[in-house]
């Protein structure tokens, strides 16, 4: 039987908002699991008390915008008409069916001008505190990694600029290790090169005549050291991202953290072109001092060098990382044939031959050089060197024991196994963030407007993933609850 549904939608009905929200919706799942009148001791400080017009409560302007990065709503003017039309994100708001939402413009301006960074940081790590209260989050093993968001910029509006180099973290202890090994060789140590009246000590001969670095000119150390970098007009703190076959791409990228159960410990934002392991000393000295149980920290081979492995060790914890595969020209030798003989301080390469010790240079790199007359006639001299003078250079990190530590780390047992969590952890928060929570890239300008933005969707996720393990517990003490008394009524 056809039937037609009268379409008069004038009618007047009294109802509930309570009723069409269901009992296992996310958004009940949340507002279980966290108090979010919590937010005022956060934001109180921005708000006069007793003076100008009333303004949107804080912890709905708050929920508004979990609501956007929880069902990855591109943007907060869609968020706005979302949370107005969805009779849900109406009841978590607090709001009923007959009110008025605040308006989008109310959203922006507020995170945009009153919520800053600090109150953004203190709201994720308030989530972070109440889900480790709860015995769900695991610091002892931290899986630490990065990823780009694209920028909201155009390549086609950039310009080239030269910037000076930023000096490396562990420079200060770098050269002084270097001077004590150069000292330990009879070598005269390098002078800072912040001191503006020394002069270079690269100019200083050899034993056999030959300039100890000619690659560094011997001129006043003042001349601090530029590199071109391409600079976008549109947002000058984003950075050019490069890798294998992507598109390049203004980006940001987002270093991050989180334990073996995903949940994100903590994220630093850094333009996209610096690199995930001069990123990794902010990440990881925030993360050390808030979680001071972690034992090991687990990276991927983009996070093995000297001073990663140096420091991490130093700290009286393990790094994890994986094989990596030793860089050489092809047709080559590889570097890992040619075999630093510590007692006699020399190098060995494949055919016997000793490699003798020639100086210490500023990057902390030994070298050891041949004699050009004894590889002149070597029948391999074409997969060892393609130097006229039949000289080959060989240069071996001071650091170099600290990552010998990490390949002796590696073959233990259970680290293959914690290195291949990393797939369903800090690989999977990356994927769920750009699948499921729109961070592919961002609308926002600027490193303090990404930095909030990227802060809240992780903290979005930790609440959502916090909230549903709470749910979970929940229904399986009741299913375990009903199961005992079934057998003592069986009794």
């Amino acid at each position: 039987m056809l039937e037609k549904k009268p379409k008069d939608m004038s009618q007047l009905e009294l109802i509930s908002i309570e009723e069409f929200v269901p009992e296992d919706h996310l958004l009940r799942k949340i507002s279980a699991a966290v108090d979010f009148d919590k937010i005022y001791d956060f934001v109180e400080d921005l708000y006069c008390l007793d003076n100008g017009r009333p303004g949107v409560d804080p912890v709905v302007l708050f929920k508004m915008v979990l609501i956007q990065h929880l069902y990855g709503i591109p943007s907060l003017r869609k968020t706005a008409e979302e949370v107005k039309m969805n009779i849900a994100y109406r009841w978590f708001c607090g709001y009923l069916l007959n009110e008025q939402t605040p308006h989008f413009s109310t959203l922006s301006r507020n995170f945009k001008h009153r919520f800053n960074e600090e109150v953004i940081e203190k709201i994720f790590f308030w989530i972070l505190s109440e889900i480790n209260g709860a015995g769900y989050l695991s610091p002892e093993a931290v899986f630490i990694d990065g990823t780009h968001i694209k920028a909201n910029a155009n390549m086609k509006k950039a310009v080239r600029k030269a910037v000076p180099e930023a000096a490396k973290v562990y420079e200060e202890q770098l050269l002084k290790e270097i001077n004590e090994d150069r000292e330990a060789h009879g070598k005269k140590p390098f002078k800072d090169k912040n001191d503006n009246n020394s002069e270079s000590e690269s100019d200083k001969d050899t034993s056999d005549g030959t300039p100890e670095n000619p690659t560094e000119d011997s001129t006043n150390v003042e001349n601090v050291k530029t590199k071109e970098v391409t600079v976008s007009t549109t947002d000058p703190e984003c950075g050019v991202f490069h890798k294998g076959e992507h598109k390049k791409c203004f980006a940001y990228a987002a270093q991050t953290a989180c334990d073996e159960h995903g949940y994100i410990m903590d994220v630093i934002l850094n333009p996209g072109n610096v690199h995930d392991s001069v990123a990794f000393d902010g990440l990881y000295d925030r993360l050390i001092k808030r979680f001071k149980e972690i034992e090991y920290a687990v990276m991927d081979a983009g996070y093995k060098t000297p001073w990663i492995a140096k420091k991490v060790i130093d700290d009286g914890r393990i790094p994890v990382l994986p094989y990596k595969r030793p860089m050489g020209k092809d047709g080559f030798f590889r570097p890992y044939e040619y075999v630093l003989d510590e007692y006699y301080d020399c190098v060995l390469c494949p055919m016997d031959k000793v490699l003798n010790y020639l100086t210490t240079n500023r990057d902390g790199y030994r070298e050891y050089k041949s004699k050009g007359y004894i590889c002149e006639n070597c029948p391999n001299r074409n997969k060892c060197t393609d130097n006229a003078k039949c000289e080959k250079t060989v240069t071996k990190h001071i650091w170099l024991d600290y990552l010998e530590l990490v390949e002796d780390i590696r073959h233990t047992d259970g680290m293959k196994a914690l290195y291949d969590k990393r797939k369903e952890t800090v690989e999977r928060v990356f994927a769920d963030a750009k699948e499921k929570h729109s961070m592919r890239f961002t609308y926002f300008r600027g490193l303090s407007q990404v930095s909030k933005w990227v802060r809240l969707k992780f903290a979005a996720m930790n609440l959502k993933k916090y909230a549903i393990h709470r749910w979970e517990r929940g229904v399986y003490a009741w299913f375990y609850a009903l199961f005992e008394c079934s057998l003592l009524f069986a009794a």
